[in-house]
């Protein structure tokens, strides 16, 4: 019963992770967990990650088995009779399992044996072919693990740093140096990093001859201040940038600084938890804009120069402008900021037009009535208002002037009389 060899799934953080040596679906219930999931699970290294289904790149969960305890059968009856059930019990917590069949079950227990402790187990009831995969499994676990361990970082630096660190410094082993600038050569070709011994500082740096050159160079710290390159002219530096900066000046610019680029999220990306079947799914955040207030009012000189205007108005406009023109009192008047204020100064302004008004037309009246070359007719007119000229005879005018007295508390008419 030999499985189906494992394909690698390219892209994102899958291809990322450690090599995988199994993985297919489980139903996993946490110990936080009310309800079982359904999940794509790979076994990495010695990391179980969970994803939503075998498409999906990125993992939704992770479980590291370096607390592990112990791995137990369930024998407790599932709705699917074929469903075999483990107990995977954690420092942290027990997890249960749930896997599609009893061989899938073994086949599991297998592989987790085998990559926790490094042998192949034998208690287990597996075919010829699946013990020889897990030798290969516990192989390939052991040499990722030496691997890891060869490249893990130096003793960190003991020495204080004098001045600003260049941007091209990087907390890395020689090991690790070496690969960064083989694996980004478009990202420079010189780094800083920290030495082997923890007291001084190193330069590596990156050519293509037939092939990669690496070159380590030491820099070691002056006691009265400075760096010094230790090369066979040593070359003195007052600060770590201008370690970087001679020796781009020495290769006439061949050596560059190594700036790599570390890439964001371009959308903002979270995971939900479905009540009815407790599968999680990532989505991505709606991009949407914030509302803004309401725009103020333009704060600009001209309603306070209108309506200082307005508080002393020519006499020209009082008189012959009418109320709808730009230039009107009354238009003037709209543009005031306050409502009561602007009320109560129409008003007061109209008073003060119907007495000028009045003034003028009573002399006007009086001069015409007195007057023996007077016509018999007189005509008045409304040229604000619009109005048709109107014929009336002498005694009918002097009439109308003291109908228009007793309206204006014993002044003068409105209006003027042309005659």
């Amino acid at each position: 019963m030999a499985t189906a060899p494992v394909k690698p799934r390219p892209g994102g953080t899958r291809a990322q992770l450690p090599p995988c040596y199994y993985e297919g679906y489980l139903e996993k219930r946490g110990p936080k967990e009310k309800v079982s999931r359904r999940l794509w699970t790979c076994l990495c290294g010695n990391t179980l990650y969970f994803f939503n289904n075998a498409k999906d790149t990125h993992y939704v969960e992770k479980l590291d088995l370096s607390g592990f305890v112990s791995l137990i059968d369930d024998c407790s009856r599932d709705r699917n009779l074929e469903a075999a059930r483990l107990n995977l019990r954690m420092k942290d917590g027990e997890i249960k399992l749930t896997a599609p069949n009893l061989e899938a079950r073994e086949l599991w227990k297998g592989f987790l044996y085998s990559v926790v402790d490094l042998a192949v187990p034998t208690t287990l009831t597996l075919l010829p072919g699946q013990l020889h995969m897990l030798k290969e499994v516990v192989e390939k676990e052991r040499q990722r693990r030496k691997r890891s361990l060869s490249r893990a970082p130096s003793s960190p630096l003991s020495l204080p740093l004098v001045g600003e660190i260049p941007a091209c410094f990087r907390p890395v082993s020689r090991t690790e140096a070496e690969v960064l600038l083989e694996r980004h050569p478009d990202c420079g070709n010189m780094l800083l990093r920290p030495g082997r011994d923890g007291t001084s500082l190193a330069v590596t740096t990156r050519q293509d001859l037939n092939g990669s050159v690496f070159r380590h160079y030491r820099v070691t710290q002056k006691q009265q201040g400075g760096y010094i390159i230790d090369v066979e002219n040593p070359i003195p530096c007052p600060t770590l940038h201008d370690v970087i900066n001679a020796l781009v000046e020495k290769t006439a610019g061949t050596l560059q600084p190594f700036l790599l680029e570390e890439p964001y999220e371009e959308n903002i990306t979270y995971i939900s938890s479905n009540d009815e079947n407790g599968e999680r799914t990532l989505h991505c955040a709606p991009t949407s804009t914030f509302s803004r207030g309401p725009a103020l009012p333009p704060k600009g000189p001209e309603r306070w120069t209108l309506r200082s205007q307005t508080k002393s108005p020519s006499p020209s406009h009082r008189s012959l402008s009418p109320p709808g023109s730009p230039s009107s009192p009354m238009r003037r008047l709209v543009l005031s900021p306050s409502p009561l204020t602007q009320t109560a100064f129409t008003e007061e302004l109209k008073q003060k037009l119907e007495k000028r008004r009045t003034i003028k037309s009573n002399r006007l009246t009086e001069k015409r009535c007195s007057d023996p070359l007077v016509p018999t007719t007189t005509t008045v007119k409304k040229p604000e208002l619009g109005l048709s000229s109107l014929t009336f005879s002498h005694q009918q005018c002097r009439q109308l002037h003291e109908l228009h007295s007793l309206r204006a508390g014993g002044e003068t008419a409105a209006y003027p009389l042309h005659i």
